[in-house]
């Protein structure tokens, strides 16, 4: 069912991944100019209005994507938990996926431009919903136990 409590893991997980999409990932700071790093790509100065990118961040950009999505379509199957346990578990991985990302991005593009890099409090939200991510599995797991115990009591 859609009120329990591995729904209420799974949506705070979702809102803190969405956050990324928002959020400075990274600054990055050389001696004649300061970069910040968003999700669509790392941009001169501290917004990300800029027209052009001094890098892009493609592979960042649809694995959060990618992310996002598979939130929505696991809290939405609560009645297939095994299935639901499976994709949380994907997402599990594609969280640690993206907190690679930005370090390897933020790292890359430090040593492209000469730049020193330093990362916002945005670059801990997919370990936290990965924390989250462990706690839905666990509430998937003990649905799925108590639906199979009632049926073997009838």
């Amino acid at each position: 069912m859609i009120q329990r409590k591995q729904t209420l893991y799974l949506s705070l997980a979702t809102i803190l991944t969405s956050l990324l999409f928002f959020l400075k990932l990274a600054t990055l700071a050389n001696d004649e100019n300061i970069y910040s790093m968003f999700y669509n790509g790392i941009f001169p100065g501290s917004t990300n209005y800029s027209t052009e990118p001094v890098m892009s961040v493609l592979a960042f950009t649809i694995l959060l994507y990618i992310s996002v999505i598979l939130y929505l379509v696991t809290i939405f199957l609560f009645k297939r938990r095994i299935l639901q346990i499976r994709l949380a578990g994907l997402n599990i991985g594609l969280q640690v996926g993206l907190t690679v990302l930005i370090y390897f991005f933020a790292r890359t593009a430090g040593n492209e431009l000469g730049a020193v890099y330093s990362f916002g409090y945005a670059m801990v939200f997919p370990l936290i919903s990965v924390v989250f991510l462990i706690m839905a599995i666990k509430a998937i797991g003990r649905d799925e136990a108590l639906v199979r115990s009632m049926d073997r009591i009838r």
